[in-house]
């Protein structure tokens, strides 16, 4: 009905500590008979010291007419006029019309029983705190009504099913006390609650753990304030309005009974219990002496390869697991002994005891049993899988002995050398073989009795000559491979020298072309005077000297290559035509090489007469003879025509030393000092035409 009414529960508190029930008024019609019906529940939910400190009540009629509004002030007179202290009649913002409102609450007061003003909602807060009230009239509390309801709600539930369950419980528990019902009878395990008592504990446990948190959540937030962060606030009054203390006696008492009647339900499943477990206990203990010791009789052999011991260990699967229904028996059997055992029934403890000593024997003996045949299958399983991933392990490295070896390069054949390593490295699950199978001899060796200490012949000879044939095989195979890695590692470390000679060599070509490159395009220099120029004849026979000790070194590793491909038989090798470009290159800069010796002496003596020429000219008073000058003339000029001749290769290619650029600055060089020769013979010819014009003017003279 308040559902229905929109009626919000006390918020908050007035001036006296009352409690504040605020009624809002819609335009819509509102019933007088669900409002009293509201009025009355929940004025019924606060203590008697919560009603007898008075209600201050709000009645928001700024949606609602005067007619309703005065209806209701007045119904409050009829419902609660002892507990109201103050009525707040909230006007709308357009008061109502004066003729309507005639009837003066004020004066009424002393028949009316409280105090009625009418007041706006902005004002209301002369009357009451605005921490009281709610955000609609100006106020800081915050108050959510459905989650109020919701709450209620859940109270109410659990108040009519725990009283309810309790009444169940006692009526349940009395009647067992009572009765005392003999063993013989079946106990009547039917008789049960209408009400699940965990579900309703549960149910509870969480109003109350909601009504604690709601208030520390409000505790902390600062007692009667609004709310912070969105969380609802906590109002002083939640603990009796949603009736904390009565939620904790219905739980104490539920909780009370409910142990009670645990302890009847406990006290009947008892009885049963002892009965089905002598049962079950003899017809587990009949199964494991009987058939399961019969299967067990039977298995002795280990399998002589991985699959027969596969085969062996899926029948000794299939046995454990027959067995296993049997003990997963027992583990149930023997819970519920111990939990009997531990009720503490002084009438049933003795045999009890002696049911569980009983079986517990004959699982442990024969779980025993099963255990040592399973260490024993997986002791032949693997030593089965060692012995076959060895046989395969021999098997790949006797192929690749057995495979001809023909890799194309140094890097290949120490890859292949490698895996060829770590391929022998690998078979050492030799040792790993033995010492499983002797692990499985010590297993088999001291094998005991496995039949309630009867002693039981058991033949194993077959199996562990098997074992030892085994390893003795193994041990004659891997030798064998060993000593035919011993001569494939030598073959392939030749190898490996054949192909380590073969790039050197083909190294040796390519640092001959790189100092051939670097003589036709960087030796290009041919001094500016005698001193120089023999300097760079120094450089260039140091120069040749490397290239010759490069040709020679490149020779010497390929007469090695030759002498190792007869020791390896190898006919045919993609690296033949080496000594054909070792030969090339060299010839190539032996031309070259002369080339520029050739013009490098041309240089030098170039500059020794082209000196002679202007030193001795300018030292020397005497005249110089004309072949002088011809000689500096007949070099330069050599000298500058063969500069522009190309180098011819023996093939009949040829090749420009240096740059353009490079050859203008020598052939430059060269003509300065052609012209200063020049320039001294013309001033040596006319010094001797001026002597002999003097030598002819005194010839007259003298005459």
């Amino acid at each position: 009905a308040f559902a229905t009414v929109l009626m919000e529960c006390f918020g908050g508190k007035d001036r006296r500590s009352g409690l504040i029930l605020t009624i809002p008024l819609c335009t819509e019609q509102t019933s007088m008979e669900e409002l009293s019906a509201t009025l009355d529940y929940l004025l019924s939910i606060p203590s008697e010291k919560c009603k007898a400190r008075g209600f201050t009540v709000i009645v928001d009629g700024r949606k609602s007419p005067w007619t309703v509004v005065k209806t209701v002030v007045l119904m409050l007179q009829n419902v609660i006029p002892a507990e109201v202290s103050l009525v707040c009649v909230v006007k709308p913002d357009e008061f109502w019309d004066k003729k309507v409102t005639h009837f003066c609450f004020w004066k009424e007061k002393d028949r009316l029983g409280f105090e009625v003003i009418l007041v706006s909602a902005n004002k209301l807060t002369r009357y009451i705190e605005p921490c009281q009230l709610t955000d609609e009239f100006g106020g800081s509390l915050q108050y959510d009504h459905m989650d109020w309801v919701s709450k209620r709600l859940v109270f109410e539930k659990f108040t009519k099913e725990s009283t309810s369950l309790l009444d169940e419980l006692a009526i349940i528990n009395e009647n067992e006390r009572a009765g005392q019902p003999d063993k013989a009878r079946p106990p009547d395990c039917n008789v049960l609650p209408s009400f699940d008592p965990e579900t309703v504990l549960q149910t509870g446990h969480e109003l109350l753990s909601e009504l604690q948190q709601r208030r520390f959540n409000g505790s902390e937030g600062g007692g009667g304030g609004g709310g912070v962060g969105g969380v609802t606030a906590w109002s002083p009054m939640d603990d009796e309005l949603l009736a904390q203390p009565q939620v904790m006696k219905l739980l104490d008492s539920l909780r009370e009974q409910y142990t009670k009647y645990q302890e009847v339900c406990r006290q009947r499943s008892r009885r049963s219990q002892l009965e089905e477990i002598q049962a079950k206990v003899m017809q587990v203990v009949n199964w494991l002496e009987g058939p399961g010791t019969e299967q067990l009789r039977t298995q002795w052999g280990i399998g002589d390869s991985i699959r027969a011991s596969q085969a062996l260990q899926l029948k000794h699967e299939e046995i454990e697991s027959q067995h296993s229904e049997w003990f997963a028996v027992y583990v149930e059997l023997n819970q519920q002994m111990a939990a009997l055992l531990n009720a503490g029934d002084e009438d049933d403890l003795a045999e009890l005891k002696t049911l569980q000593q009983q079986l517990s024997d004959v699982c442990y003996r024969q779980a025993s049993q099963l255990e040592f045949r399973q260490n024993v299958l997986q002791s032949a399983h693997e030593f089965h899988s060692t012995a076959q991933d060895l046989s395969q392990q021999l098997d790949g490295l006797l192929g690749m002995l057995c495979a001809d070896v023909a890799p194309a390069d140094g890097a290949a054949i120490q890859q292949t050398l490698k895996h060829l390593e770590e391929k022998l490295k690998s078979v050492g699950a030799l040792q790993v073989l033995r010492e499983k199978g002797q692990g499985l001899l010590d297993q088999m060796s001291n094998q005991s009795s496995w039949f309630y200490g009867k002693d039981v012949p058991v033949e194993n000879k077959e199996n562990i000559d098997h074992i030892h044939s085994v390893m003795e095989d193994m041990q004659l195979r891997k030798q064998r491979c060993e000593d035919m890695v011993d001569v494939r590692r030598l073959k392939m470390l030749q190898m490996v020298q054949l192909f380590k000679c073969e790039e050197d060599a083909s190294q040796a070509v390519e640092w001959l072309t790189e100092l051939l490159d670097a003589l036709l395009k960087t030796h290009v220099r041919l001094g500016d005077d005698t001193q120089e120029t023999k300097v760079l004849l120094e450089k260039h026979r140091k120069f040749v000297d490397v290239a010759q000790s490069t040709y020679d070194y490149g020779r010497q590793l390929l007469q090695a290559t030759v002498v190792l491909c007869q020791s390896l038989r190898c006919t045919t090798r993609s690296s033949g035509d080496t000594l054909p470009r070792l030969n090339r290159v060299w010839k190539q800069f032996t031309v070259t090489a002369d080339e520029r010796q050739h013009r490098l002496e041309m240089a030098s003596a170039f500059h020794a007469a082209a000196q002679r020429v202007l030193r001795e000219g300018s030292e020397q008073v005497e005249l110089l003879d004309s072949e002088v000058f011809e000689e500096v003339e007949t070099v330069g000029k050599s000298l500058l025509d063969r500069l522009t001749v190309p180098v011819i290769f023996p093939d009949g290619s040829e090749q420009f030393f240096g740059s353009p650029g490079d050859m203008a600055s020598s052939a430059e060089n060269i003509r300065d000092k052609l012209k200063l020769a020049e320039d001294k013979r013309l001033q040596q010819e006319e010094a001797e035409h001026l002597e002999e014009e003097a030598a002819l003017e005194v010839g007259p003279e003298e005459s």
